[in-house]
């Protein structure tokens, strides 16, 4: 039989758990069913068919189950279906309420919308009947009528409706039966009626099987013993002062105070006057919370009172005389809230990290505020109170926004810390706080931006191919791959070159390096266009101009001009007897191709036939008469000159000048021997033939003499100085230089009798002139495209006496 009794209640609580009422409202809210103890993990709905969602539309919309306090939830959304989590006990929920009824949020984003769930909790028979105590002790007194009721304690079933107890019977005898009652709230109780009156001699004590059985499936039950005590009569029952006792009680009521005190009276004198007073139906959570003294018939608080966990308790008491009359009371006892719950902040959604681009009032997180208080003191206020670029726009209920206010700019504030503070309208308020951290993502805003506007940089000539030239920073404030800067060349040319094969750049570093060694007198100087790009998408880039100068190094030794030191060529200056100090007899014209002190030269005579009788300028190249020319002196005179440049280390070069002391040409087949000394022996024939020619126009060369004197005479003599004829095939094509620049300074003019043979003629010293000496009345003319940076030859022409020769120009230079 009890086989058979718990396998229908096994059927019936499993009938109960598999079916769930679907009932939706006509506001777009949602209702379920579901019995308590039903198995963790059961399914009993389905909210995406309900609601026409699709499972990917559910994901997509962050769909989420919210209450509306921090209490247990007992169920949750798993994919489109409502599943149970948590075991569910109703009794533990509800009391002895006939409604049970858990309310949830069903949230949806983007947009948001919000459906209510109302989840009916229904009932099932898990709890037996349970008298307040084992034992009824019952004194009667012997000469009790017939009919006489004797109410009993009644039994409490935390079930509800027909779970909850229904019926009452009394274990067989000779002489009670049993009278059930219905309350006004639906319960049930009982009386002991006498049906045989008692005789204290035949038996003074009866002990009675009091059973309480519910309508549940299957049928529980619960017993005590009524123990009958015969004595004599007591026929007054305790009476309370009232039927029914309410009282308000505030929340977080400390422990030890009174609720309430109950009364009741009783007619009859000693021990059957006596009344005591206990709880005759109390739930298991209110027994934890309230006491009731047996004597005085105060209720106390003996445990913590929290409005938010129950706000109403019923409490049954009951008075009962010495003699074991007892009658009941009710005590309602309502809970009244108090400010005892701050605000509490939950982040529903948060969308991180936020990009900087993003425009004023974009919604970057959904906040949602509870309070468990009620009344004013559940209203709440909530907003971001630092100076943020952030706040929060209400919404629906509870629900905050968190929007933007302003452009964000991550290179200048790249992380916020935002507080969120809510208040309730409680007195005294209370508040709480949450702080967030927002990141802010980095766009590809700023382009690199090179360290200075533009670069400059000197490399020697001659450097090292790979050898560094320089180097340029570009910073790029943005982040990781947008911040990364490239360099690279920008295309352009160098004197029609290439600038790659000058010079290349390191991509990573922006280290410039020379592809080649530099020559400062191919060029000095040239620019670069380097470009900065960074890594981002799309890339942005800048450009900056890298100026490059060539400095010079002296890697060029002087060059000589006049003499000419190349080939067989024999040159000699003559020098008048007459020649006094200081007379300027020859100069030795040199350049130098580098620039600067490495250019500047120095002179000096490092051999000559007579050590005393000529020097030469330091820095002019000027060779005069250290002292009067005597007839002792020899005619021939043979220096040697070197030209030295004031680089470091120094280079330099030496020349050989030729000077004849003579009056006239009679004395040149002494020049002819002179020439002999410096040859070799092969020159004799040519010296034979030089003769013959020399005597063949010996007469020409005597009327050409006296004719030069005769132009002479007419000349005014401002200083005597000496001249140079210099064929413009000794100036090598490179060096020809403008007035004021380079080391030809100063411009001379020399008068020059050649020979028909151009490498073998001999020039003669004349005299010099320069624009300020000419004669007056005479002119010099150029040739047709000459240019005044050039050596070249000239005619001037005499109109007094119309004769003409040929002159040569020369721009000298001296370092002074």
């Amino acid at each position: 039989m009890v086989k058979s009794k718990g396998i229908s209640h096994f059927r019936a609580v499993f009938w109960i758990t598999c079916v769930a009422v679907f009932v939706r409202t006509c506001y777009g809210d949602l209702s379920y069913s579901v019995s308590e103890e039903i198995k963790e993990g059961t399914v009993f709905g389905n909210i995406a068919k309900d609601l026409g969602l699709g499972v990917k539309a559910l994901s997509d919309r962050k769909a989420r189950i919210d209450m509306e306090s921090d209490d247990k939830r007992f169920c949750d959304l798993r994919g489109g279906e409502l599943v149970i989590t948590e075991r569910i006990d109703r009794e533990e929920l509800c009391g002895s309420k006939p409604s049970c009824m858990l309310n949830y949020e069903f949230v949806l984003e983007n947009p948001l919308e919000l459906h209510r769930i109302a989840l009916q909790i229904e009932d099932i028979n898990d709890n037996s009947p349970r008298f307040p105590k084992s034992e009824i002790k019952l004194e009667i007194r012997e000469s009790a009528d017939k009919g006489a009721r004797f109410p009993l304690d009644e039994a409490h079933d935390s079930d509800v409706g027909r779970n909850g107890i229904q019926a009452y019977s009394l274990e067989k005898n000779d002489y009670f039966i049993l009278s059930v009652h219905s309350n006004s709230d639906g319960g049930k109780y009982c009386e002991l009626v006498l049906d045989t009156e008692l005789d204290r001699e035949q038996q003074e004590e009866l002990s009675l099987l009091l059973t309480a059985s519910d309508g549940g499936s299957p049928q529980r039950s619960g017993t005590t013993v009524i123990r009958v005590i015969v004595l004599d009569a007591n026929d007054n029952l305790p009476v309370f002062s009232q039927p029914i006792y309410k009282v308000s009680l505030p929340e977080n009521s400390p422990v030890g105070s009174v609720v309430l005190t109950v009364t009741a009276t009783d007619a009859d004198e000693g021990a059957n006057g006596e009344v005591t007073y206990d709880f005759s139906r109390i739930s298991d959570k209110a027994a934890r919370l309230f006491s009731i003294d047996e004597v005085t018939g105060e209720i106390r608080v003996i445990g913590s009172i929290d409005y938010e966990e129950k706000y109403e308790y019923e409490l049954r008491v009951q008075a009962k005389d010495g003699a074991g009359l007892a009658s009941q009371a009710k005590v309602n006892i309502d809970i009244t809230d108090v400010n005892d719950n701050a605000p509490v902040i939950h982040i529903k959604s948060l969308n991180v990290p936020i990009p900087e681009n993003v425009a004023p009032g974009t919604e970057i997180g959904i906040i949602n505020v509870q309070d468990k208080d009620t009344g004013g003191n559940k209203q709440i206020r909530c907003s971001v109170r630092q100076n943020v670029p952030f706040k929060l726009n209400p919404s629906i209920k509870n629900y905050y926004t968190l929007v933007t206010t302003a452009y964000l700019d991550r290179e200048l504030v790249g992380d916020y810390n935002v507080t969120i503070t809510a208040t309730d309208e409680g007195s005294p308020p209370l508040s709480s706080s949450k702080t967030i951290h927002l990141s802010v993502s980095d766009v590809n805003d700023n382009a690199p931006v090179f360290e200075h506007q533009s670069y400059s940089t000197y490399v020697t000539e001659n450097n090292k191919p790979g050898s560094s030239v320089c180097s340029v920073t570009a910073r790029d404030p943005d982040w990781r791959q947008n911040g990364t800067v490239f360099y690279s060349l920008l295309p352009s040319e160098v004197n029609g070159v290439p600038v790659s094969s000058y010079v290349s750049i390191n991509g990573d570093t922006g280290v410039i390096h020379a592809v080649r060694a530099f020559d400062y007198e191919q060029f000095r100087s040239f620019k670069v266009q380097v470009v900065a790009r960074d890594n981002g998408s799309p890339p942005l880039s800048s450009n900056v101009t890298v100026s490059v100068f060539i400095t010079d190094e002296n890697d060029n030794s002087p060059q000589i001009l006049y003499p000419t030191p190349e080939g067989n060529s024999f040159m000699t200056e003559m020098v008048p007897k007459a020649a006094l100090s200081g007379s300027l007899v020859s100069k030795v014209i040199a350049v130098d191709a580098d620039s600067g002190q490495n250019a500047w030269l120095s002179y000096q005579i490092v051999k000559s036939t007579d050590p005393g009788l000529f020097t030469i300028g330091l820095h002019s190249g000027e060779i005069r008469a250290q002292r009067d020319i005597s007839e002792s002196d020899s005619m021939k005179q043979n220096l040697v000159i070197s030209v030295k440049d004031n680089g470091q280390p120094s280079l330099s070069t030496t020349c050989a000048v030729y000077l004849l002391i003579s009056d006239n040409l009679a004395e040149v087949p002494e020049l002819k021997d002179m020439s002999y000394e410096e040859s070799n022996s092969k020159l004799t024939s040519y010296l034979i033939i030089a003769l013959v020619s020399v005597s063949t126009f010996f007469l020409t060369f005597i009327i050409l003499i006296v004719a030069i004197r005769i132009c002479h005479r007419r000349k005014p003599r401002l200083l005597f100085d000496g001249a140079v004829a210099i064929p413009s095939a000794y100036l090598p094509p490179n060096y020809a230089d403008v007035d004021g620049t380079g080391t030809l300074r100063s411009v001379y003019n020399y008068d020059a009798y050649m020979t028909t043979g151009s490498r073998t003629s001999d020039f003669k010293f004349v005299t010099s002139y320069n624009d300020n000496t000419l004669p007056s009345g005479t002119t010099l003319k150029r040739s047709p495209g000459d240019n005044s940076d050039c050596l070249n030859f000239t005619s001037l022409d005499f109109p007094e006496n119309g004769s003409k020769y040929s002159t040569l120009q020369v721009k000298l230079g001296s370092m002074g």
